[in-house]
């Protein structure tokens, strides 16, 4: 009777204990998943179900198994002491154990999670120990019955991580690596997918951004599948890499998507780093509220938690922002001995990168006290960089390092650090996948750049002066323009995401007609531009970089030109001339002044564009216009701007700034009928000027809803009969694109879209949809000469460092030599009538292309081609007509 009672006893236990088995097992795979708070309720449920004052061994172990997992999960919600009290009784529990593989392995599942633990606390060198002695357990156990393939890959990743904060990338690698092949053989997916997007942060740490994002997304595409609650952990990282890259708006649209995720998971760990990281974004936005929010709720996050070294961090980046406005003179509550309290606590805490950062930012503070002694003092004590520190801490180095010795009158030490700062900020670029990521590096230069330019712009004004100024904008602009683009990486997830888009925005576009709502769709193209965005900065790397050019090569390469490259790092706006071999440095007063007429201006020109404006209102706005355009020329090139002589009858390269891109440079009273180039510095003038000419064909494009006005095709398939014509059905992006690549010349007639917001998703409306930007800038042999007879499309967007980008920029970053299109919108018929004027002109400088070929001498060739006209020479003369209707210009080398 005894007997059969403990049988039943027995099978009772048996039951129980296999019950909570399968409960600890359900509430794994929901914390694996992103889901903790559900994890943490079906593990009190699996505790609930064990006696506790049962001796049986099984009991034991099982209840160990659901402490060790709800401690680390409660670590991640709650807080470190909570988890670490569930922790410490699940130890005490294994110690009890009978000796055996059983025990061995409830003592490395036990050490991985201490170490865990550790790690998101920031005691990273304790952790490793533990990870050391936990995965040596677990593989000793590995061959029994007890043994624990996804523990032991969990130890190898975690182990990986703890490396990775470490900055030992290549110990970080292979555990990772041996990680993903254990959780193939074992049928791991998540935790395969958690070893890939681990391995983002080690290529990360490593400056291969492209890299990291591509093994990001991938991790995303497989969450998507298995895990959606562990995407916006993966937008972190993300966010964190375009950080990097300078990507501050894209980073910021990550984490706006991804802190609600976060705030619903109750992960406090991950919510309070992605604050960090959106202070961080914000910062670099220059948004110092948002900045100075998200940091100090991620302090107050990380204090709750126990977690006092990345309280720490939080603290930085509030100090950060506190600096900055210091530094702008909005407040004082950043100070010096604030900044060095800081990296005193930062450097016990074992953040080494993050004490250097502080207390840099205490040197810029000190300096700006005027306490240059103690300025020199803090800079002493900070290290040389690392291999692997970030591009931003490098910066800030050579910014502090370039700041003292202003202070202490060594401009030619201050310049030199600018220099070798921009060598260090240029090898991170070069390595780039993308034009926005390219481009967006330029944001970490911004102040040495301004520093730099500020000090060689200081100097009397003589012709060596104007060499190193032109010298210094050639090394702080537009670098975007100096790569040579390399083939693109053939995607077809990333094919398939602008093909949709291509559609939405075109049902965007009807349902407006309509007078439909559009918001579901907008949010929708919303989400497949940043698809589109997130896929391109890892297809391939952007391209080979070039030199820059030297203002000697400038001067050979312009010959009877002249060139004004204008630059505006302080408060004036001042312009390097470039004329008869000789530079010039000219001061043109107050930028704002300048920037502004250039505003009002653009307003003007917009508002004069359409074809059925009536007579009363052209003849207002054209006064309004003329004033204006009187003004801006009077600031440029009246008596105290640039001198005329100067110039004489030359040809012209300009190089604007900023808001002067806008400005429709033949239309001005001074430069009309003169043969006008623009381009975004010297250098990329330079490298389009050395573009040969393509033997390919003449492509014209008519896109769809014209209106019967825009009728230059019908004139232009006169003036080029052979021309490969697209229009009506023939006219889809995939057709132009492929007629597009290896052209001699390729003119559109469409419709276009600037996107301000987002410049390479400015499009010209073909047959099945927008072409974008996006797509053009990978053509493989790009088109010599590209006439975009659309409103608009010669705007930028202007990113910090002056990298402009747009749809008529990506034509020129990608190798053509020529662009003409529009700064502003412009009617149907003046652009029909400018274009068919334009290409009449130019007819003849292609019969003389053709004819140098026949040429048996260079006399010769010169000869036949002074009897035709050069692409700028010929849009002069097309637009001098109606300047103030035809705001056309020639990007490029013309």
């Amino acid at each position: 009777m005894t007997s059969g009672k403990t049988a039943e006893r027995e099978d009772v236990l048996r039951t129980t204990v296999a019950a909570a088995a399968e409960q600890r097992r359900r509430a794994v795979a929901a914390a694996s998943a992103g889901r903790p708070a559900e994890a943490i309720k079906i593990l009190q449920r699996a505790l609930r179900l064990l006696p506790v004052d049962s001796g049986s061994a099984d009991v034991v172990a099982i209840r160990a198994r659901v402490l060790l997992s709800l401690g680390w999960v409660q670590a991640e919600t709650v807080s470190f002491a909570d988890g670490l009290v569930h922790l410490g009784t699940a130890r005490d529990l294994v110690s009890g154990l009978a000796e055996g593989p059983e025990r061995l392995a409830l003592l490395g599942f036990a050490d991985q999670q201490y170490a865990a633990v550790q790690t998101r606390a920031g005691r990273v060198p304790e952790a490793i120990e533990l990870f050391d002695r936990a995965i040596r357990q677990l593989e000793q156990a590995l061959d029994s019955p007890a043994g624990d393939s996804e523990m032991l890959a969990r130890a190898l990743l975690n182990r990986g991580v703890a490396y990775t904060t470490l900055g030992r990338p290549g110990a970080a690698e292979a555990d990772m690596v041996r990680c993903i092949e254990l959780s193939t053989a074992h049928d791991l997916p998540i935790m395969k997918a958690k070893a890939i997007s681990n391995l983002g942060d080690i290529r990360l740490l490593v400056g291969d951004v492209p890299g990291a994002l591509a093994h990001y997304a991938e991790a995303v595409r497989l969450f998507r599948e298995l895990a959606p609650g562990l995407v916006a952990r993966t937008q972190l990282d993300q966010a964190r890499a375009l950080l990097t890259a300078g990507l501050s708006e894209e980073a910021a649209q990550l984490l706006d998507e991804a802190l609600p995720v976060l705030r619903e998971q109750r992960i406090s760990q991950d919510l309070a780093e992605a604050e960090v990281a959106r202070a961080a974004a914000a910062l670099l936005e220059g948004d110092r509220e948002q900045a100075r929010k998200s940091a100090g709720s991620a302090h107050r996050r990380f204090v709750r938690r126990g977690n006092m070294a990345w309280a720490e961090v939080a603290a930085l980046t509030r100090l950060r922002t506190e600096a900055d406005a210091t530094l702008a003179g909005a407040s004082a509550t950043a100070t010096p001995a604030k900044a060095v309290a800081l990296a005193e606590r930062l450097a016990s805490a074992g953040l080494t990168d993050e004490a250097a950062m502080a207390r840099m930012l205490g040197v810029r503070l000190a300096l700006h006290r005027g306490d240059v002694d103690l300025a020199e003092k803090l800079l002493e004590q900070v290290p040389a960089p690392g291999r692997t520190a970030p591009i931003d801490h490098r910066m800030m180095l050579r910014l502090c390092r370039a700041e003292l010795a202003i202070a202490r009158g060594q401009t030619r030490s201050a310049l030199a650090q600018a220099k070798s700062g921009f060598d260090e900020l240029g090898a991170a670029r070069d390595r780039m996948g993308g034009l926005d990521l390219v481009c967006g590096t330029a944001v970490h230069g911004l102040e040495l750049g301004r520093l730099a330019l500020g000090l060689v712009l200081r100097g009397p004004g003589n012709d060596a002066d104007a060499r190193r100024v032109l010298a210094w904008q050639e090394r702080t602009r537009a670098q975007v323009y100096r790569y040579e683009p390399m083939p693109a990486i053939e995607d077809p997830e990333l094919a398939d995401r602008v093909a949709e888009l291509r559609t939405v925005l075109r049902m965007v576009q009807q349902a407006r007609l309509g007078g439909r709502s559009v918001a579901q769709l907008e949010q929708r193209a919303g989400t497949l531009q940043r698809e589109v965005n997130r896929l391109g900065w890892h297809t391939s790397q952007w391209g080979r970089p070039r030199p820059v050019s030297s203002p000697t090569e400038v001067v050979e390469r312009l010959g009877d030109r002249a060139l004004i490259s204008f630059s505006g790092p302080v408060d004036d706006l001042a312009a390097v001339v470039v004329a008869g071999g000789r530079t010039r440095l000219v001061r043109l007063g107050p930028k704002e002044n300048i920037l502004e007429t250039a505003r009002q201006l653009h307003a003007d020109l917009d508002a004069l564009a359409p074809d059925e404006l009536v007579a009363p209102l052209v003849a207002a706005v054209s006064q309004s216009a003329e004033r204006r355009i009187k003004r801006l020329d009077d600031l440029l090139f009246g008596p105290d701007g640039i001198p005329g002589e100067l110039l004489g009858d030359r040809e012209l390269v300009v190089v604007p700034f900023g808001g002067l891109y806008s400005v429709p440079w033949e239309s001005l009273p001074s430069l009309r009928g003169r043969a006008v180039s623009v381009a975004p510095s010297a250098t990329a003038w330079v490298s389009a000027d050395e573009v040969a000419p393509e033997d390919g064909p003449v492509v014209l494009v008519r896109g769809p809803d014209l209106p019967s006005a825009a009728t230059e095709l019908d004139q232009l398939c006169e003036v080029y009969p052979d021309a490969i014509v697209l229009q009506g059905a023939d006219a889809t992006t995939d057709a132009v694109l492929s007629a597009m690549d290896g052209a001699k010349l390729v003119h559109i007639a469409a419709h276009g879209t600037h996107e301000a917001a987002n410049a390479m998703f400015s499009r010209l409306e073909l047959h099945d949809g927008g072409l974008l930007a996006h797509e053009v800038a990978r053509l493989r042999r790009p088109p010599t000469h590209i006439v975009l007879a659309a409103c608009e499309l010669a705007l930028s967007h202007i990113r910090p460092g002056d990298e402009p980008l747009g749809f008529a920029g990506a034509m020129l970053a990608s190798g053509s030599r020529t662009v003409v299109a529009a700064v502003n919108r412009v009617g149907h018929r003046s652009a029909a009538l400018t274009m068919t004027d334009y290409h009449r002109r130019l007819a003849n400088q292609a019969v003389a292309d053709l004819a140098a070929d026949l040429a048996e001498t260079m006399a010769d060739y010169h000869r036949r081609v002074a009897s035709g006209v050069s692409p700028a020479r010929a849009l002069a003369e097309a637009t001098v007509v109606d300047p103030l209707r035809r705001p056309f210009i020639l990007l490029g080398a013309g």
